[in-house]
């Protein structure tokens, strides 16, 4: 039977997998399933070519083999789908053909009959301290001030205010007075809906007839809206870019931005939050290219200026001082820029290559300084962006290595270091030298905020975590379910307000603040 022939290649196939997973390299998990399905061949080619079976038994065998493969093969074809993926591994989701597919029903939006009418303004409501009225917060920086939240989870848990199905996406709120702005897909409709904070209460959901499909990262919009001097800016999924009166959701102005500059979507489609700077609105454009940063006049909808010479990524333009100059910063897809806001020029390029998606914001270090970081095995750089007495412009690389590698996570900042979900792991790296500091707790393809010294970590799964960080290591306190399925979504935090969503559910909790800690 040669028995050593299988014991060497279950062993070739344990030992490889076991040094790619210390490597940390990307598309781990497809890469094992490959392997897996590669030593199965193998194990069947020495059962049929290399035991001292009788030919009949083997024909036997490969007809069985055989048989079963491709019943196997029709089987899968015609009694089940794709839905989605399992997680930010990429590995397909497969489900049976009849499963109810997600269309993102819900239920039926009830709106408030006083703002059932665009004429019809919403009552002003107090609003709790400060405003997150866009993605990662007021700065886009995913850093929050104010009383961080009580550690004790099991003696004080979060309380959920309210909880009720919601519309497909990838969206996240955006939070001004008693105003939670998010964007859904309800079957063949992608809606701006605004939702009262206290209560989960519709106020209004202004709609287009149009949706975004994908197979792997599922369908509906992805950016998250912002809301500025009390208007909201909504990006959708297909390049649609909307303007709307916050008090009503009336319609201000619309452009269709992919269309009218004749580009493509990107692959998992547009997720860019629009950024006001000045009289400004500023996006992202598409796959071409070219014309990978517009603004458009913010009162409007005229466009300003086009400008870029690279493919857009999922990330959203920042607004930074770099070397004493206010500028846009754009992680492209194969290129990282800074921007006059005024004109859109650019002011300096660092080229970054890589062919899979780039998703995570940049970290303006200090003053001359710009943290970047991507997944799919790109790793991360430091920046050192300078300007000559002559006024050129230079950006260069301090350090480049793979010791943290998001992949649609966003990280953040604390003195000198970063931290962040590096492939699903909660990980600390040195922003002078590049160290990693440690590597632990895994919590898949969430999102995190930062207060203090504590990260509230929202997990793949669903569960939310309070995790102490220090440079020596994390310390997680305090964990709860705060939503069923998979959540892609980044959290809101409103002092003690915390608002969560995925593709199939919102829910909104109040947390026990710690006063005593600033």
């Amino acid at each position: 039977m040669r028995w050593w022939m299988p014991a060497a290649l279950i062993l070739l196939a344990g030992g490889t997998a076991a040094y790619l997973r210390s490597r940390e390299i990307a598309f781990l998990e497809p890469i094992l399933i490959l392997i897996g399905l590669v030593t199965a061949l193998l194990l069947s080619a020495w059962y049929i070519f290399f035991t001292g079976l009788l030919w009949r038994a083997r024909l036997l065998l490969i007809l069985i083999g055989a048989g079963f493969l491709v019943g196997l093969y029709f089987g899968v074809k015609q009694l089940t789908r794709i839905e989605g993926s399992i997680g930010g591994s990429g590995i397909p989701r497969v489900v049976w053909k009849w499963s109810p597919k997600p269309d993102g029903e819900a239920r039926p939006l009830m709106l408030a009959p006083e703002v059932a009418s665009p004429s019809q303004p919403v009552a002003a409501v107090r609003s709790l301290e400060g405003d997150f009225p866009q993605f990662l917060g007021p700065d886009r920086s995913g850093v929050l001030t104010g009383p961080p939240p009580r550690c004790d989870w099991d003696s004080s848990p979060p309380k959920a205010l309210w909880r009720q199905p919601i519309g497909l996406g990838w969206s996240a709120f955006a939070v001004s007075g008693q105003h939670a702005v998010t964007q859904e897909q309800r079957r063949q409709d992608e809606l701006i809906v605004c939702y009262e904070l206290q209560n989960g209460h519709a106020l209004w959901a202004p709609t287009n007839r149009v949706r975004f499909s994908e197979a792997l990262g599922g369908d509906g919009p992805r950016a998250t809206p912002t809301i500025h001097h009390g208007r909201v800016y909504a990006m959708g999924a297909s390049g649609i870019l909307d303007c709307l009166e916050e008090a009503s959701g009336r319609l201000i102005w619309s452009r269709e931005v992919l269309v009218e500059n004749h580009l493509s979507n990107l692959t998992w489609g547009k997720s860019c939050s629009p950024l006001l700077v000045r009289d400004l609105v500023v996006v992202t454009g598409g796959e071409q290219r070219e014309k990978s940063l517009l603004a458009y006049e913010a009162a409007t909808g005229k466009p300003a200026w086009q400008v870029g010479r690279d493919r857009a990524s999922y990330c959203s333009p920042l607004l930074a001082s770099v070397s004493g100059q206010e500028q846009i910063l754009m992680v492209n897809g194969h290129s990282v820029t800074g921007h006059d806001p005024q004109n859109g020029a650019i002011l300096w390029e660092y080229p970054w290559p890589g062919d899979f998606a780039k998703a995570t914001q940049p970290l303006v270090v200090d003053t001359n300084r710009v943290f970047i970081a991507a997944g799919y095995g790109v790793g991360c750089a430091m920046l050192k962006i300078e300007r000559s007495a002559a006024g050129e412009w230079s950006a260069v690389a301090l350090w480049h290595n793979r010791n943290l590698k998001p992949k649609f996570t966003n990280l953040v900042r604390r003195g000198h270091y970063v931290y962040g979900l590096d492939d699903g792991v909660l990980a600390c790296v040195n922003l002078e030298q590049g160290n990693r500091e440690w590597k632990e707790g895994r919590y898949g393809h969430g999102q995190i905020l930062l207060l203090d010294d504590l990260l509230l970590i929202q997990a793949e799964s669903g569960d939310v975590a309070l995790v102490e960080i220090s440079p020596e290591r994390p310390r997680q306190r305090s964990r709860f379910h705060a939503l069923q399925g998979k959540t892609w979504n980044n959290p809101v935090l409103l002092r003690d307000h915390l608002l969560v969503r995925n593709d199939q559910e919102v829910a909104c909790y109040r947390l026990s603040l710690n006063v005593s800690r600033p």
